[in-house]
């Protein structure tokens, strides 16, 4: 089967996905709307937001031997592995924090401080909380920051732009999965291959958190130190972030309690529903799994699930890129930019950055808003964005993110839409301005 250009859900499997989900054809207010922005976010399954209200609303504490206690216990216990069972994670530690952002901080933290080596190395399309935490603790270790530059045919970063940096001296190494602006994917399994073949002991650290929820993730092919995810970008909930240490990463020093095991990194109660909605999300992505293959383990169904959210969304990404007989895609769209399009979609998540003619991308972003779609503008004056659109040669983009929710039929309103826009703004009428 050629999978190249995706692999559509059938409309009656759809159907059952969206009905799982909140808000996916309508907001809040019952009102119609396409929502484009799954990159600032995600929607949310309707399971994972049962669950954190039901968790969350006893009073028990975890820490007691009382009967609901270690129902909280048996959650967390479920949601650790789960956990794992999204990396493929064998051993280390697992780390709840309040964001993902926190958590690379603090992985970041432990190794820079306590690795000897003269420099850490990062890349230029990493997320502030990394780039940012890689450039701190390079200032306080007194080692030298190096950052791989993008490649702006591709999107993202070479792998040999990346491991050139890497030397003996070399204490850490941080890299993102997928750009959150190009969707572009790194090729993380050679890198770790080659970063490792120059220096075998080398601490490596991923933000997953943007790519998670596309495409699968196994440590086991790509054994890194230190990685996160967002739940709330993975169809779960706001206020947490989970991340994994491997033996070695997890027994640096850190804040911690003092009679805690070396390996602990939580500090103060846990909250239980964080490790109930991980559990959630990896239900979910079980039963997609459990369509298209004969139940096995968990870690099987889940990647069964995983493959086929990839698929399903390479095909939206095919088919917004080049449209149908019936409908102009954005690559055929006279006034319309795609920026970073590269040709090879199995090498890029769900995720496209466009600009129309004659039109800012904030007022881009607010005519999509008038016409029942959200996406978002990704702009140089903006802390998230300036240094990565830099690095492209662009001052801004307007960010398209749908979902695996999301149908052909989605697509083509969202090209009309785009074709509307752009045909309001570049009319001869008025002199190709409005």
């Amino acid at each position: 089967m050629n999978t190249k250009e995706g692999l559509l859900f059938s409309d009656a499997l759809l159907k059952e996905i969206k009905s799982r989900f909140h808000y996916v054809d309508h907001d809040m207010n019952g009102r119609e709307r396409l929502f484009f922005d799954n990159a600032g976010g995600s929607f949310r399954l309707k399971s994972a937001v049962d669950q954190f209200a039901r968790i969350d609303a006893l009073p028990d504490c975890p820490e007691r031997i009382h009967e609901l206690a270690i129902f909280l216990q048996d959650v967390q216990a479920r949601g650790t592995e789960d956990l794992r069972t999204i990396l493929n994670a064998k051993g280390g530690s697992v780390y709840a924090s309040l964001t993902a952002s926190g958590g690379m901080f603090d992985m970041v933290r432990a190794i820079a401080e306590h690795i000897p080596g003269t420099n850490i190395v990062t890349t230029v399309l990493e997320h502030p909380s990394s780039f940012d935490a890689m450039t701190l603790y390079a200032e306080r270790t007194g080692k030298a920051l190096r950052v791989a530059k993008s490649n702006p045919v591709t999107g993202g970063i070479d792998v040999q732009d990346i491991v050139s940096l890497v030397d003996a001296d070399t204490a850490v190494l941080s890299v993102i999965y997928a750009s959150n602006i190009s969707g572009a994917k790194l090729d993380i399994q050679e890198v770790v291959r080659q970063a490792r073949a120059i220096k075998p002991d080398l601490y490596i650290v991923v933000d997953a958190v943007q790519h998670a929820p596309h495409g699968l993730i196994d440590l086991q092919a790509t054994p890194v130190d230190g990685i996160n995810i967002a739940p709330y970008k993975f169809f779960g909930c706001r206020g947490s972030g989970m991340s994994w240490l491997s033996e070695r990463a997890s027994v640096l020093p850190h804040h911690k309690l003092a009679g805690k095991k070396k390996d602990f990194w939580d500090l103060g109660s846990a909250a239980p529903w964080q490790f109930a909605v991980v559990s959630e999300i990896v239900n979910y992505v079980c039963w997609l799994g459990s369509q298209s293959v004969t139940p096995n383990d968990r870690r099987a169904l889940f990647a069964s699930g995983i493959h086929s959210i990839e698929l399903h969304e390479r095909a939206l990404l095919s088919r917004m890129l080049n449209g149908s007989a019936s409908t102009p895609g954005l690559r055929q769209m006279k006034n319309v930019k795609v920026f970073l399009d590269y040709e090879d979609l199995t090498k890029r998540d769900l995720i496209l950055a466009i600009g129309i003619e004659n039109l800012e991308h904030a007022q881009a972003v607010r005519e999509y808003e008038r016409r029942g779609v959200i996406v978002y503008e990704r702009v140089a004056t903006s802390l998230y964005s300036k240094r990565m659109l830099h690095s492209f040669g662009l001052e801004g983009a307007v960010r398209v993110s749908p979902l695996h929710c999301h149908s052909v039929a989605d697509i083509d309103k969202f090209l009309q839409i785009t074709h509307e826009i752009s045909r309001a703004f570049n009319s001869t009428e008025v002199g190709g301005v409005r």
